[in-house]
């Protein structure tokens, strides 16, 4: 499949799920794709028939305390629900993924890891498929010092996908600058095949040469950005500033409030 016709498709699929669906057949349609998907329903904040498109559903909000923010001031917390495809350190300025396939920080980053020293740092790669929750949250408390949307293909993000061609650097993407006083995080958003939109919590979505520079603040574990289907994040720590928990293997699930990983930076 060509770039225009993923681009296409994912402009079809887009128009589809914001089609609006009679109340009547929301049960039957949403109740359809979870048992599709194994999205676990018993979650959702609101009723089935409260939402007023496929979409919609899609980025529906969980029922509050579901998932519990790490307490833990050197707790480094998961920002998404997934399944963690790739933990490594970052050498010579890249990331491994699976099947040995490597990726710039600075080709995925586009510019915002200025600045930072990312040999000896880490990186996390956590896959949301289409039944996880599709909401990304703050994974420490932290201002938004830059966001900068990077245009980009549409291929599948799935790891049996990701195993066999490049893709992060590849794909339409958002990236985050995160400010904290534990130290900069960079996190990346990387879209995917039907997936056309990524939102970010009061910023509106921008392909100009220069990146967004907001300067909000958000709370660790605040709603921060979404998807609207299912995609990738990319949590890139400099050096000093986290170490990834020992036993986050890939293809471990993980939960969004959960620790993947130790601060190690003075606060």
């Amino acid at each position: 499949m060509t770039r225009f016709a993923r681009r296409g498709l994912s402009r079809v699929m887009g128009w589809a799920t914001d089609r609006h669906v009679p109340r009547f057949l929301r049960g039957t349609v949403y109740g359809g794709f979870a048992r599709y998907a194994g999205a676990d329903l018993s979650e959702v904040r609101l009723a089935i028939e409260d939402f007023p498109s496929l979409g919609a559903f899609f980025v529906r909000e969980l029922r509050t305390g579901l998932r519990p923010i790490d307490t833990d001031p050197d707790a480094l917390v998961s920002p998404v629900d997934g399944t963690v495809q790739a933990v490594c350190a970052v050498e010579k300025g890249t990331i491994l993924q699976a099947k040995g396939r490597s990726y710039s920080v600075a080709e995925l980053c586009g510019g915002l890891e200025h600045g930072l020293e990312l040999d000896g740092g880490a990186a996390w790669t956590i896959y949301l498929s289409p039944r996880d929750y599709h909401r990304i949250h703050a994974p420490i408390a932290a201002r938004l010092e830059a966001a900068r949307w990077i245009d980009g293909d549409r291929y599948s993000v799935a790891p049996k996908v990701l195993d066999r061609r490049r893709v992060l650097d590849v794909n339409e993407r958002c990236v985050l600058r995160l400010a904290s006083a534990r130290g900069t995080f960079l996190l990346v958003l990387v879209g995917a095949m039907n997936v056309g939109r990524i939102r970010v919590v009061g910023v509106s979505p921008s392909y100009a040469p220069e990146p967004v520079r907001p300067g909000s603040r958000f709370e660790r574990g605040a709603e921060l950005a979404r998807f609207e289907m299912g995609s990738t994040i990319v949590l890139v720590a400099p050096r000093g500033v986290a170490a990834p928990l020992a036993e986050l293997a890939p293809g471990r699930t993980v939960r969004l409030g959960t620790r993947i990983g130790t601060l190690l930076g003075r606060p």
